[in-house]
């Protein structure tokens, strides 16, 4: 790293001096890599990166930028060294354009906020279903930003406007902000605030911060109004202002709502209501409403197109021990579904009519999910009715399979092998030829799952991460961050399907090429892992925090481990990440019960270097039964080779090295009658014995 004393060069810059006057900067000095020194013709704008000391907010940055540091990407901020402490440190990345449009939003929304007496505004990444995908017209953090990552925050003041994002946006983030009013937070660093540190920062105390109870749910609030209290601001709850401010605002979806069938739903939704009904009578509740919109598709056999790589509609659910009642868009009904739903004693209303209907209930009780339940939900109850907070009785309902759901994810699960197989036997040959990147090896393989019979859509945005890449968890490749794939090192897979039997999920870490021993060891210490819980055995009623560490024991020995969770479950043509179990360190105690999907997914990551993770779907079955009680096992679902070549053999013990044989050998009988001889040819090298 190089430093440059920006006290000469802004010293030569007689515009400088108020500068000086305004921030009282105690000392202040530019930083960046020996291949970013600056060229004299640019002398009077040599600095991509600054630290700043003291009181330094927006209004300071836009003085930097008319001075002419219009390059300056981002800046940290510290205490100056009299002591006069910010309280906090942040990395930040400034915006020195000039977008309009965004601009002008952020200027409405003050004008706005100063109308509802508000100093400050939340927008989040969700809805009001707490859904991990979101339909356009929730998409307002995105609207008021321009930033359309899947996560993220923005908050504006009526001086200020920050977004607060993880690093698998950092770069995109930083594009897609240039020239708006936000700075961009990095969440996850050390050096980044919460919002609440940092508006405590930036607002006089007794200043009111908003948000919009529809898509904020009741422990989220409760949650931020204690942060914020703390930091001495009042938390304003109410309505959306994209509702007044967004001009051409996405209509919610109006897509048509479809049965399914129950040759794969396997239960009549009159069964399931009958069981939550009987559910909710054993909590002492008269009734709940459900947001969570997996679950009404469930309880209903209901599907639809709403939301992305969700088969699920837009919709609330309010059952009660009389009536059940659904509010969605009307369009949404088609005749069949119309009758349907009066064969089965479900009425329906306008989805904006849920509101009214809230404060018309007769009931003196009502249970609701506060951590997947909005805050108007419970805000527009009468005071006469008692609400009780309860995790969900439709999430363990769901989560336990039946036999025609388990029968159609075996039967998905072969024809996303069959996908898999001619992709992988495809992809050396075409990264050697040199045209392949991140993004165009995901169309590929789309385009070969799409010609599987019950195809619908990918059940999530599919993770190709090549090299580096694969250490970032979640990483999704953007046009920015593309890359060209190359004959060496690791490629990292996680990718999934929805076919209208099943929902898949399965990740492959592949070799293109030579490999260093560091990803050698990686690799080998990531299936051991998943071969270790592949194996486990356990008794019933223990739950996912009790096995997890079957997956990470060979890494703990070579002090190594992962942050993520290492399993969840799949939805039978629903979302990909399904509760309420989870295989993880911290403590999730709901059990692991026979008929459950779970994920198998432990891996490695080394930043700047490489990524592990090889992935399974598995399905929780009945084991021995012995004199101390029942047991359970684990049996995998997916469908598809792993890759051997990463294997350091001399690492692997007699037992493990025996399943992966086992697993080959079954993964070659059931795929390969659907494969030509060419692809069976490829098959049976890649599944041959050790």
């Amino acid at each position: 790293m190089q430093r440059y004393d920006l006290f000469n060069t802004m010293q030569k810059k007689s515009r400088f001096s108020s500068l000086f006057q305004t921030m009282q900067v105690i000392w202040f000095f530019a930083v960046f890599p020996d291949s970013a020194k600056p060229e004299k013709k640019k002398e009077a704008n040599p600095f991509s990166h600054i630290y700043l000391t003291n009181r330094l907010h927006s209004g300071h940055l836009s003085f930097i930028r008319k001075i002419g540091f219009d390059e300056i990407t981002s800046v940290r901020f510290f205490p100056n060294k009299f002591g006069i402490s910010l309280g906090m440190h942040y990395l930040c990345a400034l915006n020195m354009g000039n977008n309009k449009e965004i601009s002008l939003r952020v200027d409405a929304l003050r004008t706005y906020m100063q109308e509802k007496n508000q100093q400050a505004f939340i927008f989040p990444s969700t809805d009001p279903h707490c859904g991990e995908y979101v339909p356009e017209h929730w998409m307002t953090r995105k609207w008021i930003s321009g930033f359309d990552g899947s996560a993220g925050t923005a908050v504006v003041t009526m001086k200020e406007a920050a977004l607060w994002t993880d690093s698998r946006y950092f770069l995109a983030a930083a594009n897609q902000l240039n020239g708006t009013p936000f700075f961009l937070m990095k969440d996850g660093l050390e050096e980044t605030p919460s919002i609440s540190e940092w508006l405590k920062n930036v607002l006089p105390e007794g200043s009111n911060v908003g948000v919009d109870g529809w898509v904020n749910t009741i422990a989220d609030i409760k949650s931020m109004k204690e942060e914020l209290q703390k930091a001495h601001l009042n938390l304003c709850i109410g309505d959306d202002p994209a509702d007044k401010l967004w001009n051409n605002r996405p209509a919610i979806p109006t897509n048509p709502i479809v049965i399914q069938p129950l040759e794969f739903a396997g239960e009549t939704c009159q069964s399931k209501i009958k069981r939550l009904r009987e559910a909710l009578q054993q909590a002492g509740t008269e009734g709940t409403v459900i947001s969570l919109l997996d679950e009404i598709a469930w309880l209903l056999n209901l599907r639809g197109t709403d939301v992305h790589c969700n088969p699920v509609f837009v919709a609330y659910l309010l059952i009660t021990q009389n009536e059940a009642i659904l509010f969605t868009n009307l369009e949404k009904i088609t005749t069949e579904v119309a009758a349907y739903l009066k064969e089965n004693n479900i009425t329906t209303q306008p989805y904006s009519a849920l509101a009214d209907a809230l404060g018309q209930y007769q009931g003196e009780t009502l249970m609701l999910d506060f951590n997947s339940s909005n805050w108007h939900l419970q805000a527009h109850l009468p005071n006469t009715c008692r609400v009780t907070d309860h995790s969900s009785l439709t999430a363990p309902m769901k989560a336990v399979k039946n036999e025609t759901e388990i029968k159609g994810f075996r039967n998905a699960m072969l024809r996303d092998g069959v996908a898999m197989v001619k992709f992988l036997r495809w992809l050396k040959s075409a990264v050697e030829a040199g045209q392949e990147t991140e993004i165009s090896i995901d169309k590929k393989l789309t385009s070969l799952r799409a010609e599987q019979k019950l195809f619908r859509d990918i059940s999530f945005d599919t993770i190709a991460a090549y090299g580096p890449h694969g250490a970032i968890v979640h990483y999704e490749a953007t046009s920015e961050t593309d890359t060209k794939l190359e004959p060496k090192g690791l490629l990292l897979l996680d990718s999934g399907a929805q076919y209208q039997d099943g929902t898949t999920d399965i990740t492959r870490t592949i070799a293109l090429g030579p490999l260093t021993e560091s990803e050698k060891l990686d690799y080998t210490l990531v299936l051991k892992g998943h071969i270790r819980l592949a194996l486990a055995k356990f008794p019933k009623g223990a739950c996912g925090t009790q096995i997890d560490a079957l997956a990470r024991y060979a890494m703990w020995q070579h002090g190594i481990n992962f942050l993520h969770g290492t399993g969840h479950g799949v939805g039978s043509y629903l979302n990909v990440h399904e509760g309420p179990h989870q295989i993880r360190m911290n403590y999730k105690p709901a059990p692991l019960l026979s008929g459950m999907t779970v994920t198998n997914e432990p891996g490695i990551y080394r930043a700047g270097k490489h990524g592990v993770r090889i992935e399974n779907t598995m399905i929780v079955q009945a084991g021995q039964k012995t004199e101390f009680g029942e047991f359970l096992q684990l049996d995998a679902l997916t469908l598809c080779p792993i890759d051997t070549t990463p294997i350091i053999w001399e690492m692997m013990l007699p037992d493990e090295i025996a399943y992966l044989n086992a697993y080959h050998r079954r993964v070659y009988k059931e795929l390969s009658p659907y494969l030509t001889e060419e692809e069976r040819a490829w098959l049976n090298v890649q599944c041959s014995k050790r």
